[in-house]
């Protein structure tokens, strides 16, 4: 659960983010009911604070903006409920964001001399595509994962490798000390046409490597660290590849890389690489706005205001699709 302040839609006066993690670690994954019943919980509390630390009364607020979807149902409904309670009490108009939107805003609100044209490249558990950002349009989707999102192969790798939750961070922490070149896993889509993506395949052959090497013995920890490693640097090669192809073929100069995964260490490292090596500008948000957040839902909501969207008391939540932004 995430509230936040933002003046302009570019001025973060609060954000506030109340995690899960201790919810969900015992189960190794999230589980929707229990996120759920905790939405529940802390929502109040949650927004409450934000409207603290940034010092405005509520009845200052000039608009809310809250994510529509996709995500889990339970919990977006939660959220939902709450803004358009707020909204109907305050007066004020409210507008449902996509939660696509708003990773691809945080871009442009961590760094405002950010301008269209440009690539977004976003990665998160969930997600993982390409996008055209053009000044006054809504984002165009050039390619997308066609199975698992770069964000979910780690999450699962890390769990057939026995890391613990959140799979992310554990899989690039027990990489440190590994050998990114122990294991030539594949590198899915690479040397195909278009834009998708895909790593359902990078992910069954790490889980094939586990079983040969159990097979062996138990799994020490130098044979974590090289799996880890090897299956990191594949995944990031995807990423940075793809990205340099669109660039090229699109003729444009600038990316920014957002969502959970663009907090990973290695791929701020690789893709600092090729923009050295092609010539482009890369930008990359601080780790804070990378992860789920409620400034970058405000920052979007704060670009659908100003193009006239509203929504009303029917807005309902929406658990998938890439959809239009």
């Amino acid at each position: 659960m995430a509230a936040a302040v933002v003046r302009g839609g570019t001025e973060i006066l609060s954000s506030v983010v109340q995690g899960q993690v201790e919810v969900h670690e015992p189960y190794g994954g999230v589980v929707p009911e229990l996120a759920s019943r905790d939405h529940v919980r802390c929502v109040s509390s949650v927004v409450e604070a934000a409207l603290a630390q940034a010092g405005i009364p509520s009845h200052e607020l000039s608009a809310i903006a809250v994510t529509a979807g996709p995500g889990l149902i339970g919990s977006l409904l939660v959220g939902l409920s709450f803004g358009k309670a707020l909204a109907y009490r305050l007066g004020v108009p409210m507008v449902g964001v996509h939660h696509l939107k708003g990773h691809l805003a945080s871009a442009e609100l961590a760094d405002p001399s950010l301008r269209a044209p440009y690539i977004g490249l976003l990665v998160s558990g969930g997600h993982t595509a390409l996008y055209r950002i053009e000044a006054g349009a809504a984002p165009r989707l050039l390619g997308e994962t066609r199975d698992d999102a770069v964000g979910e192969a780690f999450d699962k790798v890390a769990k057939l490798l026995d890391l613990g939750f959140p799979g992310g961070p554990a899989v690039s922490a027990a990489a440190e000390s590994g050998d990114a070149a122990a294991v030539r896993f594949p590198r899915p889509m690479v040397d195909r046409a278009g834009f998708d993506f895909s790593f359902s395949g990078l992910k069954t052959a790490v889980a094939l490597e586990v079983e040969r090497r159990a097979e062996c013995g138990a799994l020490g920890a130098a044979d974590i660290a090289d799996i880890a490693a090897s299956f990191e640097a594949a995944a990031i090669e995807v990423l940075v590849s793809r990205a340099r192809q669109a660039l090229r073929e699109l003729g444009i100069g600038r990316l920014a890389v957002v969502g959970g995964v663009a907090a990973n260490r290695r791929l701020r490292a690789e893709m600092a690489n090729a923009a050295a090596e092609d010539g482009f500008e890369v930008s990359f948000p601080p780790p804070a706005l990378c992860t789920d957040n409620a400034a970058m839902i405000a920052a979007a909501g704060s670009q659908l205001l100003a193009r006239g969207d509203r929504h009303g008391l029917d807005l309902n939540s929406f658990s998938r699709g890439s959809g239009p932004l």
